[in-house]
């Protein structure tokens, strides 16, 4: 395989997670008994460009289809951190009624209904049926297709190019980054601003979040290797800020490498924290195996011993990265009997590879466990916050990574 950016023969492993189906394939009842497609997880890095990257065995398509589960709008923190964000880039960039924002994989409507109600024109780019037509239920404008170069160009001579592109856990989901950044640079005014939020590498390495990889993300993103990204595509980071969510995130701010946008102190600042701490080092990379290996026997470990002390346990959050976690694992119903997850998507149906049934809050009430495992760590603080009455009624809050943790 070849790298998906510079196309240097990549020869070096970051991770091997065994074989899984894709992330977000939750089932029917009637699918249990039928045969469930796996795909290999290993993820390799370019010792050229430094990005880390799945090998190629999934497409798009088969990962995004229409019936696609994850809904923005799930979350109350992250509605909050979307209407923080439209109303910060807002005043910075002085958008107005005759400004144009578009957003590639708009999902639900959950940042884009913030500029609507503002009065801000806007356009949402969405390929999954369910979450488009929940976005234009609130008002929003929806193209129906993955976003490409060629979109981007067909954008820019309908007279459709943005003050404003913005597009939040997307940029590690396309599986050509180079063409998605080309389309980016066609839909973008001359003196535009494109904002990308991604998880940040460096923390995912530093606090062995390995269970944000999955099919879904092709790409695993430092500054350093976008910056190399942006600039073959014409475009130049200006700004960037590193944010808590998904365990540490990035939100870059790119324009055309042409535009009078100056460069803030930020860029050079990171790229030299990440040189630092060895992002342009093979062995940063290399070790990273044993370490994701010793948070899943513990995991397995735990659940056995409780299972063997008579203990109740269940699962919050039918989340991607808690699916990688189980099947990497391999935990079954036998160890997990169910997970409760607030989307309604999702309840009444099964978490892919496992098969643990997924059921409304209520059941945690219903059947209350003496340890609740929270798969989506990164909420932590809001699932221990919804779910108190369990803490009061005796229950334990466990997560898994980085290292198991008990509240």
């Amino acid at each position: 395989m070849k790298c998906r950016h510079c196309g240097n023969l990549l020869t070096h492993s970051f991770l091997d997670l065994g074989f899984a189906p894709p992330s977000n394939a939750y089932l029917l009842a009637e699918n249990l008994s039928q045969p469930e497609v796996h795909y290999p997880l290993r993820v390799k890095v370019c010792d050229q460009c430094w990005l880390v990257q799945t090998e190629d065995y999934a497409r798009a398509d088969e990962l995004f289809s229409a019936d696609y589960a994850y809904f923005s709008g799930t979350s109350t923190s992250w509605l909050d951190h979307a209407a923080r964000y439209a109303n910060s880039i807002t005043d910075r960039l002085g958008l107005g009624s005759e400004s144009l924002v578009i957003e590639v994989a708009s999902n639900d409507g959950y940042l884009l209904k913030n500029f609507v109600a503002a009065g801000i024109p806007c356009l949402g780019i969405e390929p999954t049926e369910n979450t488009a037509a929940a976005a234009e239920a609130l008002g929003i404008p929806v193209l129906r297709e993955f976003f490409a170069k060629a979109l981007g160009h067909h954008l820019a001579a309908d007279g459709h190019q943005a003050d404003l592109i913005a597009a939040n856990n997307v940029y590690a989901h396309v599986p050509d980054i180079n063409d998605f950044t080309l389309g980016l640079s066609a839909a973008l005014k001359p003196e535009g601003t494109i904002t990308l939020e991604f998880p940040h590498l460096m923390p995912l390495i530093e606090h062995t979040q390995f269970d944000t990889i999955y099919h879904e993300h092709f790409s695993y993103l430092s500054l350093t290797a976008v910056t190399r990204i942006f600039a073959t595509a014409g475009l130049r980071v200006w700004d960037v800020e590193q944010l808590p969510t998904h365990g540490g995130s990035l939100r870059v701010y790119g324009c055309h490498a042409s535009a009078a946008i100056p460069t803030e102190q930020s860029v050079g600042l990171l790229l030299a924290r990440e040189e630092q701490f060895g992002i342009t080092q093979l062995t940063t990379y290399t070790a990273f195996q044993e370490r994701a290996d010793r948070v899943k026997d513990d995991f397995l470990t735990f659940l056995i011993e409780q299972k063997r002390a008579g203990r109740a346990v269940a699962a919050y959050g039918a989340a991607a990265k808690g699916n990688t976690l189980l099947n990497y694992a391999g935990i079954r119903p036998d160890l997990l009997p169910f997970v409760s997850d607030a989307a309604m998507s999702k309840q009444g149906k099964f978490m892919p590879g496992s098969h643990i049934p997924i059921l409304s809050p209520q059941a945690l009430r219903d059947n209350p466990p003496d340890d609740v495992i929270i798969l989506p760590w990164n909420i932590a603080n809001e699932v221990r916050h919804e779910l108190a009455d369990l803490k009061r009624a005796g229950a334990r809050f466990v997560t898994a990574i980085p290292d198991l943790d008990f509240t």
